[in-house]
């Protein structure tokens, strides 16, 4: 017996120890992502950059000096005027302000024996580690799938069904556009859309401006619809879950995928007909156009480059996207959106690529992780010096002064407009950060008594929608912009402004219209039944009835030479 188990195991050990590069690629990966979803939760439990890590000033520095406010408010002034500006990085700009906040905690931590500054733990902890698995795990997604042409793909399918009409594929290029924002994030989208917008184009001798500036306004505007389409929502999400609320009078009231999409998708689809109307009227000289070139040349050229690759991935794509509109009704400290994301990530790089595993990670915009992990520092600092609370009070104060009946519409189109405007001329991503410990000290006032939902809502349509007004408002105008200019195509920013202005205002008022119907006339401040739906349906018709709605008029053709 002993000798046939010994030759047992001899056999187990060779059979293992034979196996090639894949199999120790793959073994290794998953025993890595097994033992970090392990800690996860570790994490979150912390606080994670939600309301539990919220108040470290209270067990250790007895009291603030009078200054710290003050001290607080210039360093966050000073962190946005390094961002609008664009003096340094924007992720520099973050890390400096968040260590500038950690430095002074520990300037007022000495004038005091029995207080202590902020330790290495504490720090971390203000990270919201949600918000940066989930982006993460997108971007690897994202950067697998882009390899395999897809998205080139789809831009030229969009000009063979145009007919060669120039507007009809302004209004494809922002239906996809739209959609895959909603679920890949508007940044990343247009990083890869851009570029062969550029190049299609230039094949049929375009100015590709008004294209680029109709999908990024698209582009920002489908990104609203979900909690993974724009950095903003992704924040509010993370900010907002149930393992960041966990602990806290806020707990019951906390927002999962799926109340996203029932709550912002109808929002999306009542603006974006206005919207795409708008469009058609402030770009009318470059979108009223006919070009005819061989669409099977055009075929060749940007074609699926690997279908055995697109069904896999697309496959483990789907997987994530319904465990994200799953993930609520599970109770379980790995049911949240970061950990779908990046087992999504994973498994996709097990069983697509496992041998070219470097190529993904360096498409991982790590600079933009640094950004989120800073501004997190940075709003946790300022946070424990007392500048949120400030401006909770100060909101909360204005709010106080409406009557009773009528403070929770001033509370949603305080945060909309507010949200918005200032959106359009900084970044929307360090603003909500901001806003968003502001709005849960306004949710938790007994006083106002106002909903959590209803609010967050506000805030997310405000900070997107509002991210439209100017060039430097989203990180996707940014971005969009910077390949064009690497393209030769300068997109200034009064050329976006007299576009992205009109059709940011036009946006904000309908939802406007749309909070004030759901949540105060109809009073939805829980899940809503059959409302949104309803509205989708409309949206849904109206884009399926748009091209004979807003065809072209006044059409130039230039046949191909």
């Amino acid at each position: 017996m002993d000798g046939y188990l010994n030759r047992l195991m001899d056999g187990v050990i060779m059979r293992v120890f034979s196996r090639g590069r894949s199999f120790w690629i793959r073994s290794t990966l998953l025993l890595s992502s097994l033992a970090m979803f392990t800690f996860f939760p570790m994490v979150q439990a912390g606080g994670g950059g939600g309301l539990a890590g919220r108040h470290w000033y209270v067990d250790h520095i007895s009291s603030m000096p009078e200054w710290a406010l003050p001290a607080s408010f210039l360093i966050l002034l000073a962190v946005y005027g390094l961002i609008i500006f664009e003096l340094i990085d924007r992720a520099l700009a973050a890390t400096i302000g968040g260590i500038l906040c950690v430095f002074v905690l520990h300037i007022i931590a000495a004038g005091d024996p029995n207080s202590t500054g902020p330790d290495l733990l504490d720090v971390i902890v203000w990270i919201d580690m949600e918000t940066v698995g989930l982006l993460m795990g997108m971007m690897i997604i994202v950067g697998v799938l882009s390899e395999t042409g897809v998205f080139q793909w789809a831009a030229v399918e969009a000009y063979a069904r145009s007919g060669g009409s120039i507007w009809r594929l302004m209004v494809i290029l922002a239906v996809v556009t739209a959609v895959f924002s909603a679920f890949l994030d508007n940044v990343t989208t247009m990083l890869l859309i851009a570029p062969v917008t550029i190049q299609l184009a230039k094949v049929l001798n375009l100015n590709p401006i008004p294209l680029l500036v109709g999908e990024v306004m698209f582009s920002n505007i489908g990104g609203t619809a979900t909690q993974i389409g724009d950095p903003p929502n992704i924040i509010i999400g993370a900010q907002l879950s149930r393992t960041s609320l966990a602990g806290t009078p806020l707990a019951e009231h906390s927002i999962a995928f799926i109340d996203f999409v029932i709550n912002l998708a109808p929002a999306v689809f009542l603006v974006f007909l206005p919207s795409l109307w708008l469009l058609h009227r402030l770009e009318r000289e470059g979108l009223d156009l006919h070009r005819d070139r061989d669409i099977e040349s055009l075929r060749e050229t940007y074609g699926i480059k690997d279908k055995s690759m697109l069904i896999k991935s697309g496959i483990i794509l789907s997987i994530v996207l319904v465990a994200f509109f799953a993930h609520s009704a599970i109770v379980h400290p790995l049911s949240n959106v970061a950990v779908i994301a990046l087992i999504g990530a994973f498994v996709m790089l097990l069983v697509v690529t496992p041998h070219e595993i470097e190529h993904y990670l360096d498409e991982v915009e790590w600079t933009t992780l640094l950004f989120f992990a800073g501004l997190f520092i940075l709003i946790g600092g300022l946070s424990a010096m007392g500048l949120i609370d400030a401006l909770a009070e100060w909101t909360s104060t204005m709010i106080a002064r409406a009557p009773e009946d009528h403070r929770l519409f001033v509370a949603l189109m305080l945060l909309l407009w507010v949200s918005a405007i200032a959106s359009a001329f900084i970044d929307n991503i360090p603003f909500t950060a901001t806003m968003v410990p502001v709005m849960l000290e306004i949710a938790q006032d007994v006083d106002l008594d106002l909903p959590l939902g209803p609010l967050a809502w506000a805030l997310a349509l405000g900070a997107c929608l509002g991210g439209n007004g100017t060039l430097i408002g989203a990180s996707a105008n940014v971005a969009t912009a910077g390949i064009a200019s690497g393209a030769g195509h300068n997109i200034t920013f009064m050329r976006f402004f007299k576009t992205g202005f009109p059709i940011m205002i036009v946006s904000v008022i309908l939802a406007s219209v749309y909070l004030y119907i759901m949540f105060v006339m109809w009073e939805v401040h829980v899940t809503p039944s059959v409302i949104p739906y309803v509205v989708i349906g409309i949206g849904v018709l109206g884009m399926v009835m748009i091209g004979r709605i807003w065809g072209p008029a006044d059409i130039t053709i230039v046949e191909e030479e």
